[in-house]
Protein backbone atom coordinates (compact mmCIF):
# COMPACT_ATOMS: atom_id res chain seq x y z
CA UNK A 1 0.00 0.00 0.00
CA UNK A 2 1.29 3.58 -0.88
CA UNK A 3 1.35 6.19 2.12
CA UNK A 4 -1.41 8.28 0.58
CA UNK A 5 -2.37 11.10 2.46
CA UNK A 6 -4.29 9.85 5.72
CA UNK A 7 -6.88 12.21 5.32
CA UNK A 8 -7.93 11.29 1.74
CA UNK A 9 -7.42 7.57 2.56
CA UNK A 10 -9.96 7.92 5.39
CA UNK A 11 -12.45 9.63 2.66
CA UNK A 12 -11.81 6.90 0.21
CA UNK A 13 -12.49 3.82 2.51
CA UNK A 14 -15.61 5.28 4.02
CA UNK A 15 -17.36 7.58 1.58
CA UNK A 16 -20.43 9.05 2.91
CA UNK A 17 -23.38 10.30 1.37
CA UNK A 18 -23.01 14.06 2.09
CA UNK A 19 -19.15 13.93 0.38
CA UNK A 20 -20.81 12.44 -2.48
CA UNK A 21 -22.96 15.10 -2.90
CA UNK A 22 -20.60 18.08 -2.19
CA UNK A 23 -18.75 16.67 -4.75
CA UNK A 24 -21.57 17.45 -7.07
CA UNK A 25 -23.52 19.89 -6.04
CA UNK A 26 -23.05 23.92 -5.82
CA UNK A 27 -25.54 24.78 -3.33
CA UNK A 28 -24.27 21.98 -1.22
CA UNK A 29 -21.34 23.33 -1.19
CA UNK A 30 -21.76 26.91 -0.49
CA UNK A 31 -24.00 25.35 2.52
CA UNK A 32 -21.38 23.16 3.82
CA UNK A 33 -18.65 26.13 3.98
CA UNK A 34 -20.68 28.47 5.33
CA UNK A 35 -21.31 25.72 8.33
CA UNK A 36 -17.97 24.96 8.53
CA UNK A 37 -16.38 28.43 8.82
CA UNK A 38 -19.49 28.80 11.40
CA UNK A 39 -17.87 26.04 13.51
CA UNK A 40 -14.38 26.92 13.63
CA UNK A 41 -15.59 30.04 14.71
CA UNK A 42 -16.82 28.17 17.60
CA UNK A 43 -20.52 28.94 17.04
CA UNK A 44 -23.36 26.48 17.24
CA UNK A 45 -23.93 25.01 13.26
CA UNK A 46 -28.33 25.87 13.54
CA UNK A 47 -29.83 24.74 10.77
CA UNK A 48 -32.67 27.37 10.55
CA UNK A 49 -30.03 30.39 10.93
CA UNK A 50 -27.90 28.37 8.06
CA UNK A 51 -31.15 28.47 6.00
CA UNK A 52 -31.92 31.62 6.40
CA UNK A 53 -28.22 32.84 5.98
CA UNK A 54 -28.02 31.07 2.58
CA UNK A 55 -31.64 32.68 1.67
CA UNK A 56 -33.42 29.16 1.06
CA UNK A 57 -35.85 27.27 3.52
CA UNK A 58 -35.00 24.02 6.01
CA UNK A 59 -36.52 21.85 3.28
CA UNK A 60 -33.68 23.03 0.97
CA UNK A 61 -31.06 22.90 3.12
CA UNK A 62 -31.73 18.98 4.59
CA UNK A 63 -31.68 17.94 0.59
CA UNK A 64 -28.35 19.51 0.14
CA UNK A 65 -26.50 18.57 3.30
CA UNK A 66 -29.11 16.20 5.17
CA UNK A 67 -29.62 16.32 8.60
CA UNK A 68 -27.56 18.13 11.27
CA UNK A 69 -25.91 14.97 12.38
CA UNK A 70 -24.58 14.53 8.77
CA UNK A 71 -23.76 17.48 8.77
CA UNK A 72 -21.55 18.16 11.95
CA UNK A 73 -20.10 14.96 11.40
CA UNK A 74 -18.74 15.65 7.95
CA UNK A 75 -17.31 19.07 9.10
CA UNK A 76 -15.55 17.35 11.59
CA UNK A 77 -14.37 14.92 9.26
CA UNK A 78 -12.97 17.79 6.94
CA UNK A 79 -10.95 19.64 9.73
CA UNK A 80 -9.46 15.99 10.93
CA UNK A 81 -8.50 15.64 6.88
CA UNK A 82 -5.57 18.16 7.54
CA UNK A 83 -4.56 17.22 10.78
CA UNK A 84 -4.52 13.61 9.68
CA UNK A 85 -2.27 14.78 6.62
CA UNK A 86 0.31 17.16 8.68
CA UNK A 87 0.44 14.11 11.61
CA UNK A 88 1.41 11.84 8.52
CA UNK A 89 4.32 14.40 6.84
CA UNK A 90 5.74 14.82 10.70
CA UNK A 91 6.08 11.18 11.83
CA UNK A 92 8.85 9.06 11.77
CA UNK A 93 9.10 6.85 7.99
CA UNK A 94 8.36 3.43 9.00
CA UNK A 95 7.24 0.89 11.97
CA UNK A 96 5.56 1.25 15.39
CA UNK A 97 7.36 4.60 15.56
CA UNK A 98 5.41 6.18 12.53
CA UNK A 99 2.20 4.65 14.32
CA UNK A 100 3.07 6.15 17.48
CA UNK A 101 3.83 9.76 15.86
CA UNK A 102 0.40 9.78 13.80
CA UNK A 103 -1.31 9.05 17.02
CA UNK A 104 0.45 11.38 19.22
CA UNK A 105 0.25 14.14 16.63
CA UNK A 106 -3.46 13.59 15.77
CA UNK A 107 -4.43 13.14 19.38
CA UNK A 108 -2.39 15.79 20.90
CA UNK A 109 -3.82 18.27 17.88
CA UNK A 110 -7.61 17.42 18.95
CA UNK A 111 -6.78 18.02 22.28
CA UNK A 112 -5.16 21.64 22.10
CA UNK A 113 -7.83 22.83 18.93
CA UNK A 114 -9.95 25.70 20.41
CA UNK A 115 -13.21 25.29 17.79
CA UNK A 116 -13.05 21.26 18.75
CA UNK A 117 -12.56 22.07 22.63
CA UNK A 118 -15.51 24.47 22.54
CA UNK A 119 -17.94 21.84 20.59
CA UNK A 120 -17.26 19.15 23.25
CA UNK A 121 -18.47 21.34 25.84
CA UNK A 122 -21.32 22.93 24.38
CA UNK A 123 -22.69 19.42 22.88
CA UNK A 124 -21.19 16.87 25.04
CA UNK A 125 -23.49 14.18 24.40
CA UNK A 126 -24.03 14.66 20.60
CA UNK A 127 -19.89 15.45 20.46
CA UNK A 128 -19.45 11.78 21.46
CA UNK A 129 -22.13 10.14 19.75
CA UNK A 130 -21.10 11.55 16.52
CA UNK A 131 -17.27 11.20 17.18
CA UNK A 132 -17.18 7.65 18.85
CA UNK A 133 -19.58 5.22 18.27
CA UNK A 134 -19.70 2.43 15.31
CA UNK A 135 -21.97 4.15 13.50
CA UNK A 136 -20.17 7.53 13.52
CA UNK A 137 -18.99 8.48 9.82
CA UNK A 138 -15.92 10.04 11.73
CA UNK A 139 -14.85 6.79 14.09
CA UNK A 140 -15.35 4.49 10.86
CA UNK A 141 -13.23 6.77 8.69
CA UNK A 142 -10.64 7.37 11.65
CA UNK A 143 -10.47 3.54 12.21
CA UNK A 144 -9.77 2.71 8.75
CA UNK A 145 -6.91 5.49 8.73
CA UNK A 146 -4.85 3.39 11.54
CA UNK A 147 -6.05 0.11 10.08
CA UNK A 148 -4.80 0.85 6.78
CA UNK A 149 -1.62 2.60 8.64
CA UNK A 150 -0.90 -0.91 10.64
CA UNK A 151 -1.27 -2.65 7.54
CA UNK A 152 0.64 -0.80 5.60
CA UNK A 153 3.90 -0.77 7.90
CA UNK A 154 2.74 -4.94 8.15
CA UNK A 155 3.26 -5.35 4.43
CA UNK A 156 6.61 -3.56 3.91
CA UNK A 157 7.64 -5.84 6.76
CA UNK A 158 8.11 -2.66 9.81
CA UNK A 159 5.75 -3.49 11.70
CA UNK A 160 4.10 -6.96 12.90
CA UNK A 161 1.18 -6.63 14.75
CA UNK A 162 0.40 -10.39 15.93
CA UNK A 163 -1.30 -11.68 17.77
CA UNK A 164 -3.71 -9.14 16.29
CA UNK A 165 -5.13 -8.14 12.92
CA UNK A 166 -4.66 -4.65 11.36
CA UNK A 167 -8.07 -3.96 12.37
CA UNK A 168 -8.38 -5.46 15.75
CA UNK A 169 -5.48 -3.15 16.56
CA UNK A 170 -6.40 -0.03 14.21
CA UNK A 171 -9.79 -0.14 16.49
CA UNK A 172 -8.04 -0.85 20.24
CA UNK A 173 -5.91 2.20 19.15
CA UNK A 174 -8.65 4.36 18.18
CA UNK A 175 -10.41 3.94 21.25
CA UNK A 176 -6.93 4.64 22.82
CA UNK A 177 -6.56 7.95 21.61
CA UNK A 178 -10.80 8.47 22.15
CA UNK A 179 -10.16 7.98 26.16
CA UNK A 180 -7.75 10.75 26.29
CA UNK A 181 -9.01 13.35 23.79
CA UNK A 182 -12.79 12.67 25.64
CA UNK A 183 -10.96 12.65 28.71
CA UNK A 184 -12.81 15.14 30.32
CA UNK A 185 -16.57 14.09 29.22
CA UNK A 186 -15.81 10.50 29.57
CA UNK A 187 -14.55 10.52 33.43
CA UNK A 188 -13.85 13.79 33.90
CA UNK A 189 -10.00 13.83 33.52
CA UNK A 190 -8.07 16.43 31.98
CA UNK A 191 -7.00 15.26 28.22
CA UNK A 192 -3.27 14.39 28.42
CA UNK A 193 -1.54 14.10 25.06
CA UNK A 194 1.76 13.31 27.09
CA UNK A 195 -0.22 10.69 28.82
CA UNK A 196 -1.91 9.61 25.52
CA UNK A 197 1.70 9.11 23.65
CA UNK A 198 3.45 7.20 26.76
CA UNK A 199 0.35 4.98 26.10
CA UNK A 200 1.07 4.45 22.32
CA UNK A 201 4.57 3.68 22.70
CA UNK A 202 3.18 1.20 26.00
CA UNK A 203 1.30 -0.81 23.29
CA UNK A 204 3.49 -0.65 20.55
CA UNK A 205 6.77 -0.62 21.66
CA UNK A 206 9.15 1.43 18.46
CA UNK A 207 12.78 0.64 18.37
CA UNK A 208 14.63 3.86 17.90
Amino acid sequence: MSKQPLGALGSALVPSALATRLEAHPDAQRAFRSARHAFIDGGRVDMQALASSLGVDRTSLFRWVGNRDQLLSEILWSLAVPTLDAAGRAAAPSGAARIVDVLDHFTADLIRAPYFRAFLTREPARALRLLTTTDSDVQRRFVAVVSTLVATEQESGAFDPAPLSPDELGRLLVRVSESFTYADLISGDTPNPERARTTFEYILRPVR
